[in-house]
């Protein structure tokens, strides 16, 4: 049976004006005229109600494109197979070659989950949004007791078939769901995929197969313009460069060392038993690593409940579709503490949130937490792998109110991000995971980002996601005391 995870019981969806207030905008009558607050999401109340109206109220339709269907630089960013081999310097060159901007074409592409957790971590709700062109207004996922759907028709991101056929993608992730009544393609992951990664490599730390401190010897067979010349390092510097400064080289050096000791199938694998079906780290290259392309896929709601287990769970998270209760010993308290502190030192805190920018009129401020000590300097600016963002970032820090242990990615057609969100002590109570795929990478603006500063990193995203992400965030805050009784 299929139903809507709400945990607070049948009761009405956040009006409009709530989410316009935690947006901290004002709701005009053209806009409390439009028809958001359907049948489904009063029905679904909590934090699916809350996510949609959010969404909507965002007007995501409203970003500019900086390489329109047909322009020059389209054809560059078609059908990439190395995904992420660009870099934000390229990406501003290509597009400062670009005409006028246009508007976006039809609806993005979005795919986000809210799973809330209680004081043992365990999921007791969950909201799972979809938009695209076919639901413009976007449409709620049900899910089961197991936070689990079968009523999504999982398809594979397909570049030039997003444009040709009002993003509906032709190769399915999931086996069997043709009948489904939600059809939905999603997004490309981008550098989320490490999450993947990175679980591979701590469950073989787990089974004793390899330790953090041995030495890998990254010797590939084919040079990758993504991956890089040969490197020598411990596996844990791999993790952590690959976590924490989104290093490729560091990623790919992961992968082919999952490849090494033949644990990608049994990744895969491992991934069905859990339930978390549209997980795949498939068709990358042994050779080297890299071929990070369409073919790794990720859903936000799966993504969510890999980085509850992260998270620690007392007991039983949900079951696993062969009926064994899933917990978070699928990594060790060891492995889960690693992951989660190297979450923890992300520092690409520029999508869902935004302190890197602190006190930066744009982009606008998303979930208030503490950028990580490691990347502040004395003058309080953050520099992560040679990118300069150039704010104070301390005035912030001193204002957080969560810590953020997160993933982000982008390319030139996908933005994402994904992590657990806590309170900091003495704040108002929140403890979940959020997670967004998105097709808005760099080559989506909004119409008044300002240009960029020399030597500053540029904005990699719409900031129409860190108002997401402090919408969700000020959400939590105030339904989290009425969830938990606290």
């Amino acid at each position: 049976m299929l139903f809507f995870r709400t945990g607070m019981g049948r009761r009405a969806a956040v009006s409009l004006a709530t989410v316009s207030m935690l947006l901290g905008t004002a709701v005009t009558p053209a806009q409390a005229a439009r028809p958001v607050q359907t049948a489904e999401a009063a029905e679904a109340g909590g934090v699916a109600g809350f996510l949609r109206n959010v969404m909507t109220e965002l007007r995501f339709e409203e970003v500019l494109d900086l390489a329109p269907p047909g322009s020059a630089q389209a054809r560059v960013l078609a059908d990439v197979v190395e995904k992420e081999a660009k870099t934000a310097t390229d990406y501003a060159r290509l597009f400062a070659q670009a005409a006028a901007p246009e508007p976006i074409v039809q609806q993005p592409q979005l795919d986000v989950t809210v799973l809330e957790l209680d004081r043992q971590g365990r999921p007791v709700s969950s909201g799972t949004v979809l938009m695209s062109p076919q639901y413009p207004r976007g449409i709620i996922v049900p899910v089961d007791r197991n936070f689990h759907t079968t009523q999504v028709r999982w398809r594979q991101w397909d570049d030039g078939g997003w444009y040709a056929d009002q993003g509906r993608g032709t190769i399915d992730v999931v086996p069997g769901r043709e009948n489904a009544p939600i059809d939905f393609m999603l997004p490309y992951p981008a550098s989320v995929l490490k999450l993947m990664v990175g679980f591979g490599v701590l469950r073989l730390v787990d089974k004793g197969e390899i330790r953090l401190e041995d030495t890998y010897d990254y010797r590939p067979t084919a040079i990758s313009p993504l991956c890089g010349d040969p490197t020598s390092d411990t596996v844990g510097a791999y993790l952590d460069a690959s976590i924490t400064s989104s290093s490729n080289s560091a990623s790919c050096a992961l992968v082919k060392l999952l490849h090494d000791r033949g644990a990608v199938d049994e990744l895969n694998q491992t991934f069905q038993d859990l339930g978390l079906e549209t997980m795949q780290l498939k068709n990358t290259n042994p050779a080297n690593g890299g071929r990070w392309s369409n073919p790794v896929t990720m859903s936000s709601l799966d993504t969510a409940k890999l980085l509850a287990l992260v998270n620690g769970v007392r007991g039983r998270a949900w079951t696993a579709p062969d009926g064994r209760p899933v917990t978070g010993e699928v990594l060790s308290p060891t492995s889960r503490q690693v992951f989660s502190r190297l979450l923890g030192e992300q520092g690409f805190n520029d999508m869902l949130s935004t302190p890197n920018r602190c006190g930066s009129t744009y982009p606008a401020p998303g979930i208030p937490h503490r950028v990580s000590s490691r990347w502040v300097a004395a003058d309080g600016s953050v520099t992560v792998a040679g990118n300069r963002f150039g704010q104070d970032v301390r005035p912030c820090n001193r204002q957080a109110q969560v810590t953020f242990a997160h993933k982000t990615g982008w390319v030139g057609n996908s933005g994402a991000d994904a992590g657990i969100v806590r309170s900091l002590p003495g704040k108002q109570g929140r403890h979940y995971v959020v997670v967004a795929f998105t097709n808005l990478g760099t080559q989506y603006v909004d119409a008044n980002r300002p240009p960029t500063e020399p030597g500053v990193y540029p904005v990699a995203y719409t900031e129409k996601l860190a108002r997401l992400g402090l919408a969700i965030d000020r959400y939590e805050a105030a339904s989290h005391g009425r969830r938990t009784g606290s």
